[in-house]
């Protein structure tokens, strides 16, 4: 849950920068300076910029945690049983010693989205979020394949 609502408070301050930078790329247009002018057209692409990251930022987001409540329906969610740190993190080197049984899962059947939504999660446990957010955006896009079949 605090992992949402940083996310939302993170989100809500790029929308205030968002509009903070339009506001004054339009201020710059509106001067009539040549040179200006054109550095307030340049600072327009950052909201758009801005703008997609977030949608595209929300839509992950959603679609993995739809993907997690599926799996977790069906009773194919990694049973959550890691030691963990002083610090309440789960112990990087627990995670890594399980993490062969769903990378060899995924290797077997490479067409499951659920191997490849496990693989995610072991990924995360591992602190690998690079690679956690790629194996879980392969999760997705299987499941909207075979969704669509």
């Amino acid at each position: 849950m605090t992992s949402r609502i940083g996310a939302i408070v993170m989100a809500a301050l790029l929308v205030l920068y968002i509009v903070a930078v339009t506001q004054f790329a339009v201020a710059l247009i509106g001067t009539g300076d040549g040179i200006v002018a054109t550095i307030g057209v340049a600072l327009l692409v950052f909201p758009v910029i801005g703008a997609w990251y977030i949608v595209s930022e929300l839509v992950f987001v959603a679609r993995g945690e739809k993907l997690v409540r599926e799996l977790g329906a069906e009773g194919g969610l990694p049973v959550d049983d890691l030691p963990r740190l002083p610090s309440g993190r789960i112990d990087p080197v627990a995670a890594d010693a399980q993490f062969p049984r769903y990378k060899d899962a995924v290797e077997a059947s490479p067409d499951s989205w659920r191997d490849w939504l496990r693989l995610g999660l072991a990924y995360d446990a591992s602190g690998d979020r690079g690679r956690a957010r790629w194996a879980t955006r392969k999760a997705i896009a299987l499941h909207r394949a075979q969704t669509r079949a």
